[in-house]
């Protein structure tokens, strides 16, 4: 059961925290903010000035790689060439020498991104590697040609805390490409949107006035599925269920709006759904309450007008069903406003229902264990 008193105990949600993953997540602004100071332009110049690729493939892991994803979400829309984001060992076999291989990794670290790297040098892609100095992957895109390196520094940060550390700049360098359009003042701009979103979901701001803790009680009750709506609300959605993964250990399913109703939809018929459902089957008897099916949507400001349809439809669905369900709109105009708005508040809910169930958020025992045994 989760523990909302926790929730309101500022000193007893710090003791919870010994890896300071609420100070990280009130780090989003700064992060925003020193990635457009640090950013080296000169680089940047030198990245466009090579060219505008066939492609851009941008390939990375994890919290690392959840930025190509951002990138991709946002090309869709907006780009006049293909946005790809990789995850894995090898890079599609369609990329060569014409295309654009950005490499992400906040330790330059991550195994698969390193390979990936390597191979876009044997193909003779341009590359370039948005990642720690000194690491591994830098030595990989320090060595090349046509190949172009930007630190970045996470200050002991976890790679999942840190996603606008490596975004910022990898906006700034497909802007200076003319592949989106996310100027420098869209972005000091986001910097202020999650500032505002991190004062409202704050430690000392109580729960009744809190959307982070309210959302992440929601998500410590629940087995939720989280559907995305618009350009950017898939991303947020597959972003929320890995956050959720790792502060809070707690499974949760993503979809987007309109693919999801045509399959996923067709659990509010099923086990997990409706009131006394899980109780009856899984429920231990000797526990105080069962996680619930609950539907969460992120609603992005712009949608198409039959995805906005959909999404009414389905949370009409949902209540006939006595199936809980939680919209949470996206804040803000330019699209990496409304992105900031959305990211910013899951993080802190994902770090709220990890502690509303006595969870230390920084852990991630599996991933130490498979990375040893690799």
């Amino acid at each position: 059961m989760a523990d909302d008193l926790l929730l309101d105990d500022v000193d007893a949600m710090l003791a919870a925290d010994p890896g300071e993953q609420l100070r990280a997540a009130a780090s989003t602004g700064a992060q925003i903010r020193t990635g457009l100071r640090e950013t080296d332009r000169d680089i940047v110049a030198a990245i466009v000035d090579a060219g505008l690729p066939r492609t851009v493939v941008v390939t990375g892991m994890g919290g690392s790689g959840i930025s190509g994803q951002v990138l991709e979400a946002i090309g869709e829309v907006h780009a006049q060439i293909p946005v790809v984001s990789h995850r894995g060992y090898l890079l599609p076999a369609w990329v060569g020498a014409n295309d654009m291989v950005i490499a992400l990794s906040a330790s330059g670290r991550t195994e698969e991104t390193i390979a990936a790297a390597v191979e876009a040098v044997r193909r003779g892609c341009a590359l370039v590697g948005i990642t720690a100095a000194g690491s591994p992957l830098a030595d990989v895109v320090n060595s090349a040609r046509n190949a172009w390196h930007i630190p970045v520094d996470v200050q002991g940060r976890m790679p999942r805390a840190s996603m606008w550390t490596l975004l910022t700049p990898l906006l700034i360098i497909g802007n200076a490409l003319g592949i989106i359009k996310v100027p420098d003042a869209a972005l000091a701009e986001a910097a202020d949107i999650a500032d505002d979103m991190s004062r409202r979901c704050g430690v000392e701001v109580p729960l009744a006035d809190n959307p982070g803790k309210q959302l992440g009680l929601q998500f410590a009750e629940s087995l939720p599925m989280i559907w995305g709506t618009g350009e950017v609300g898939p991303v947020a959605s597959y972003r929320a269920i890995s956050q959720l993964a790792e502060n809070a250990k707690l499974p949760a399913i993503h979809g987007e709006i309109p693919e999801s109703q045509h399959n996923q939809v067709v659990v509010l018929d099923g086990p997990y759904a409706g009131p006394g459902n899980i109780d009856d089957l899984f429920r231990d008897r000797t526990q105080d309450a069962p996680r619930s099916f609950r539907l969460v949507v992120l609603r992005d400001t712009v949608e198409h007008p039959q995805m906005a349809k959909r999404a009414e439809i389905v949370e009409d669905i949902a209540h006939r069903r006595q199936v809980p369900v939680t919209e949470v709109a996206a804040e803000g105009t330019h699209v990496v406003h409304r992105l900031a708005s959305l990211i910013t508040l899951t993080d802190w809910a994902s770090l709220y229902a990890a502690l509303a169930v006595h969870i230390d958020p920084t852990p991630i025992g599996p991933i130490d264990e498979l990375k040893a045994r690799l």
